[in-house]
């Protein structure tokens, strides 16, 4: 009974209708009473209607402030609509005014649609970009901790040069464009924890193509593969691969920079400066098709240190990040396709601290080495700070 108790609130909890459950047990002793019969009173509190949210999150090598106002459970089965607007360190900032609606059937299926605007800039390769769209996504749970997502994504972008010291090949893609887009991701977590995880797999795949309608086309595949396996004295070795290829569609369809994948920071190759490594000119980093990157690091808590909830935030840190990206051409010969993604590529190692930030972000401090480095790129030998959700 107190197992079916406890089922009943945790789904009444989830509803997004109230914010207080309570659950008084007692003996019933009514007139149609059994033998050690009990009555259960279920107590909610549905919340208020209007609301506010100032909150926090990092990512990309930033930190971003939002705040905003929303209408909760706006037509009793939790549905909700919030107006948010955030400001980041690196001047981005968005709007967006979202309403979401969640289905409470076994796969938690959840419909959101955004209207937003969004803008961004990217000093590494020298342009500012402004987004303004419609976002549509329907995400639902096919197994445990399996997720999956499918996003329509239209958006009118205009990206615009930072300075005159802009390189051509930049300044060249500027302009308006518009992009309508088809995106399904699926989600796989099994790790025991999100930041510092001591045993457990996760791994995320996405596919894109966009060309539905204006003038940007193209078929993307993007995968992040972790692993991590527990070994004495609590020291975790963990490895990571993240690999993308970007296919142009074969019509009048056309795609630009910032559809591109840069390499590169202290959230991947470390070693190197943001989106340090691959083609450039004049300074300025132009992406390219196609990336790889790989990694192996090995963790070990605080020595000299009793185990507590402060220390449970820290860990020592060692890694070896190698990585690849180029415009490459890939044929049916595997092993000359293999050839082609190891040529040139990068190597770097280094030791460092890392902290758990709010237990879903991470903020490392790191001494790093570039060992093997190609013509154009920017290495960043020594201290390296990154603060970011997502790691290689």
């Amino acid at each position: 009974v107190i197992l079916k108790i406890h089922e009943a609130r945790t789904r009444l909890s989830k509803l997004g209708c109230f914010k207080d459950v309570g659950v008084f047990i007692d003996t019933y002793d009514g007139p149609d009473a059994v033998e050690d019969g009990i009555e259960v009173t279920f107590e909610v509190r549905e919340v208020n209607l209007l609301g506010a949210k100032v909150n926090t999150s990092v990512g990309n090598n930033e930190g971003t402030v939002s705040t905003g106002g929303l209408l909760k459970n706006i037509f009793g089965r939790g549905e909700e609509l919030s107006c948010e607007y955030s400001h980041g360190t690196k001047k981005s900032s968005s709007f967006f005014t979202t309403f979401t609606k969640p289905f409470h059937n076994e796969a938690s299926t959840v419909f959101t649609s955004s209207v937003y605007q969004q803008g961004t800039e990217a000093p590494w390769s020298g342009f500012k970009e402004f987004d303004r769209g419609l976002l549509l996504t329907l995400a639902f749970n096919s197994a445990s901790n399996v997720q999956q997502k499918l996003i329509l994504d239209g958006a009118w972008r205009h990206i615009t040069c930072l300075s005159r010291s802009t390189a051509f090949a930049v300044r060249e893609q500027a302009g308006h464009s518009l992009k309508s887009a088809l995106r399904h991701e699926l989600l796989v977590d099994r790790r025991d924890d999100l930041v510092f995880p001591s045993d457990g797999v996760a791994f995320t795949i996405k596919n894109e193509l966009a060309g539905l309608g204006g003038d940007i086309g193209f078929l993307k595949n993007e995968l992040d593969f972790q692993v991590n396996v527990p070994l004495p004295k609590e020291m975790v070795i963990q490895g990571s691969l993240l690999a993308g290829h970007l296919l142009p569609l074969r019509n009048n369809k056309t795609h630009c920079i910032t559809d591109r994948f840069m390499l590169g920071g202290p959230m991947n190759v470390r070693g190197f400066e943001m989106a340090g490594i691959g083609p450039h000119s004049d300074g300025c980093s132009l992406g390219a098709d196609m990336y790889w990157a790989a990694a192996l690091h090995a963790y070990s808590p605080l020595p000299l240190l009793n185990r507590g909830s402060i220390s449970e935030k820290f860990r020592l840190h060692a890694f070896v990040n190698t990585g690849n990206i180029g415009d490459f051409v890939l044929t049916d010969d595997y092993k000359q396709n293999l050839q082609t993604l190891v040529r040139d590529m990068r190597l770097s190692y280094g030791a460092g601290l890392a902290m758990s930030f709010g237990g879903f972000a991470r903020v490392e401090l790191n001494y790093c080495i570039p060992l093997l480095l190609q013509r154009g790129d920017r290495p960043n030998q020594g201290l390296q700070f990154g603060i970011a959700v997502s790691y290689l």
